[in-house]
């Protein structure tokens, strides 16, 4: 421990044998403080703002005589006297002055005891006119014991919450907190805490008259704990923004910090800069009613908050987007007809029902421009052209086009958006592509639409429902807008691979328009027409240095890719490009006349092998035809009889379940008919029947290879070869009639292909080959049958 008697401030030490001389109580010189109360035994520098408290303080110094401290009553007073102080004080000595040029004096006072004014008094030496007197007389302090258990707990509890308030709650030097946790005297613990202590000077006043120690200690430590408390709600305000106070208190007091920061930070303008700019917009939007007066309520709510707030931010983004939607604002229509037919022609090659369709869409909107636009859905196989179909339909109209991708979407929100209440909400895509367009009748592509999810968070194929129902897409209600827009002038254009995985009152709202593969002629075109000028363009080449000739590219199609579309016979025309360039650069030769057997050297091996006929040399091998994501294709379907012990079907081709069940209703129809056929019964005993579908790494799925498998079956267990190229496709049933199937233009573009002549269709498909060109005919002999006999007679050798 410290030595009592040495009282240490900073660097100065005071020895109390330097001070001790007696004060007069007769006549006590006053040195009056401004909410300042000085405890006994504290060291303090006290500022000396006024001229009598420096002429005192130098006077007290130099003549070592003491002086009385005492606070005053009202802070407001400039020259105290004696009834405007308390009538309790401290004697202190003046350690010393410091006078620094341009600050205010300081003075280092050390605080005796106590004493009680009792009366003015008049000095014989006057020091300043505004210095007074006062006859005093000392209080006793009460004798306590430094080692009292509960006295050294309460200094203790004092230090530690004073301490937890200098570190959290006030901005006070770190070397007080240093000083007072070095204290180890209770005493003095009290005093210097009560000297430091963030409490008013009233209270202050109450614990130095306090009559003992303790007492002084439990007032002080209430008054502490009462700050601490004050603290924990000043710090949730600011960690949880909201405090224990009402509303309206919070509200009033927010707007009282605002008013007082706006004009300092952003003068006398604030938010208005901001609504004036909005509300001038608004006067050029035709805005709707409805929409006009959640205009002004919005408005008006950000006129009330700080331009720091983070609502000030959301409510300005909800404000932009209100005045930039474009309310009523259309593109007209093109009236050229013609124009509209040669910019689709122009673009893509083909697709004449396609191009129809579009026609005469264009045809009702110049005649009834008013007319609901109807919604069109593009279905077909990857790279058919069904997005920059999109595109053409935008052009050959002359509106604004925008696409909307929407696979892989799961979340609902993303189609209606997300609630102004949610963090980074935004509006749905529909309002976004249309806000980005710029006008309220755009062509709207909604690309993939057959990949939308669900999940947790919504169906947004529900959600679609509203957007692509015209009785309804009149008042589409998007969350974040929160008012309704008409999607009714908007032309959507749908685009999928498949319509399996549609909801069936998503496939009701929508016209189906289905694309069907290209047949290799028509690739030719396309890649002559479109694909090479533009990646002879990307690639800088001209005409003169690379010709690639139609055999070639009709080489590339059949044997390396495999697709109904364009987008792998693109990317084999543009790696032949980059090798041209390449060998362009470096100063190479290349082929500049290219021809099929150049193609191995730029392309590598092909990976496919183009389909032919298999033969009919062996009774049970039949060609079918199927449909696949790349378009049609012929497949092969072998059947063998081997002895074994009882009856056996053995499938193998990696079937699916629907496959297999063909198979055996295939088999049975056989079998119960086999009197008909001329077959033994017996020949069904005692037999295990193997029907193979070959490349078996393919999954192979679907009912329309049901006839193809009776005829395989039929074929091994008469031994009637298949008539010579002949293919067949549709689903068989345990009475032995064929069923309508899909894909028709495919299987028979794929028949033409493999070199087949005669192909069997059922007799509810010709409907669908009606809708054929001829040209896709041509060389093709079709026979429609109704029932498995017929396909027996057409297809098995006599």
């Amino acid at each position: 421990m410290s030595d009592p008697h040495i009282v240490t401030l900073g660097q100065i030490d005071i020895d109390p044998k330097k001070f001790d001389k007696k004060p007069d109580l007769a006549a006590l010189p006053i040195l009056a403080t401004r909410d300042f109360v000085l405890f006994p035994g504290v060291t303090f520098p006290v500022q000396l703002g006024r001229e009598q408290s420096l002429a005192l303080a130098r006077e007290a110094q130099s003549s070592r005589f003491p002086i009385g401290v005492v606070c005053q009553t009202d802070a407001s007073i400039e020259n105290p006297s004696y009834n405007d102080i308390y009538s309790v004080g401290v004697i202190a000595d003046v350690i010393n002055v410091i006078e620094i040029p341009g600050a205010t004096p300081t003075a280092i006072l050390h605080a005796r005891g106590r004493f009680t004014k009792k009366a003015p008094a008049i000095a014989s030496h006057i020091i300043h006119p505004y210095v007074f007197y006062v006859e005093a007389s000392l209080v006793r302090e009460p004798k306590c014991d430094p080692e009292d258990t509960e006295l050294v707990a309460l200094a203790q509890q004092i230090k530690d919450s004073l301490l937890h308030l200098l570190k959290h709650g006030t901005d006070m030097p770190k070397e007080i907190s240093v000083s007072i946790e070095n204290i180890d005297n209770p005493l003095l613990a009290i005093n210097v805490c009560a000297t430091h202590a963030p409490v008013q000077a009233e209270k202050r006043q109450e614990m130095l008259e306090c009559k003992n120690i303790k007492e002084r200690a439990i007032l002080l430590l209430q008054e502490l704990r009462k700050h601490e408390e004050m603290l924990k709600i000043v710090q949730e305000i600011g960690e949880r923004t909201r405090s224990a106070l009402s509303e309206q208190q919070r509200n009033a007091f927010l707007h009282q910090q605002y008013e007082a920061l706006r004009k300092e930070l952003f003068g006398e303008d604030g938010p208005e800069a901001d609504i004036d700019r909005l509300n001038e917009k608004a006067e050029s939007t035709p805005l709707p009613e409805d929409v006009r007066k959640v205009f002004d309520r919005e408005c008006a709510k950000l006129a009330r908050l700080a331009p720091q707030s983070p609502d000030y931010s959301v409510l300005l983004s909800y404000l932009e987007l209100l005045v930039e939607l474009p309310w009523g604002k259309t593109d007209p229509t093109t009236d050229d007809i013609d124009h509209a037919a040669d910019v689709l022609d122009a673009d893509h090659y083909g697709l004449e029902k396609v191009k129809e369709r579009v026609l005469e869409q264009i045809a009702m909107l110049i005649n009834a421009p008013a007319s609901h636009a109807p919604i069109i859905c593009l279905v077909g196989a990857p790279g058919v052209g069904k997005t920059s179909l999109g595109q053409s339909i935008a052009k050959a109209l002359g509106r604004q086009y925008r696409r909307v991708a929407l696979g892989g979407l799961h979340d609902e929100a993303e189609i209606r958006g997300h609630r102004r209440t949610y963090i980074g909400a935004m509006p749905g895509r529909i309002i976004d592509a249309i806000r980005r367009a710029g006008i309220s009748n755009p062509v709207m592509l909604l690309d993939e639409i057959d990949k939308v999810g669900s999940d947790f968070r919504g169906d947004p194929s529900a959600a679609l429902l509203e957007v692509l129902d015209p009785e309804q897409n009149c008042h589409f209600h998007d969350n974040y807008v929160d008012v309704d827009f008409d999607l009714s002038k908007v032309l959507f254009i749908a685009t999928a691979n498949s319509l399996s995985s549609i909801p069936g009152p998503l496939i009701d709202r929508m016209e189906i328009i289905d694309i069907s593969g290209y047949l290799p002629e028509e690739k030719i075109e396309i890649a002559v027409r479109h694909l090479i000028p533009r990646l002879f363009k990307e690639a800088g080449l001209k005409k003169s240095e690379l010709k690639i000739e139609p055999d070639t590219i009709l080489a590339v199609i059949e044997e390396y890719t495999s697709e109904s579309g364009v987008r792998q016979l693109e990317k084999k025309l543009a790696a032949i490009v980059r090798k041209t360039v390449l060998a362009k650069v470096s100063g190479k030769t290349w082929h500049k006349k290219l021809k099929p057997s150049h193609l191995t050297e730029l392309l590598g091996s092909a990976p496919y092998i183009k389909e032919h006929y298999e033969g009919n040399d062996i009774p049970g091998v039949v060609t079918g035809l199927a449909w696949t994501a790349a378009g049609g294709c012929t497949l092969c379907v072998e059947t063998s009889r081997t002895p074994s012990k009882g009856e056996k079907l053995v499938l193998t081709g990696n079937l699916g379940d629907v496959m297999k069940e063909s198979a055996s209703i295939a088999l049975q129809h056989v079998r119960s008919h086999a009197e008909d056929f001329g077959i033994d019964h017996s020949k069904f005993e005692n037999c295990t029947i193997h029907i193979h579908v070959p490349e078996g790494a393919i999954p192979k799925d679907g009912p329309s290879a049901g006839i193809t498998m009776a005829t395989s079956i039929m074929s091994s267990f008469s031994g009637r070869k298949v008539t010579e190229r002949i293919a067949m496709t549709g689903e068989l049933t345990l009475r032995g009639k064929v069923l309508p199937i899909g894909g028709v233009k495919e299987k028979i573009l794929a028949a033409k292909r493999a070199g087949i002549t005669t192909v069997l269709l059922p007799e509810s498909n010709r409907k669908d080959v009606l809708d054929i060109p001829e040209r896709y005919l041509a060389g093709l002999s079709i026979h429609y049958v109704s029932n498995i006999n017929e396909v027996f007679e057409l297809a098995l050798e006599h």
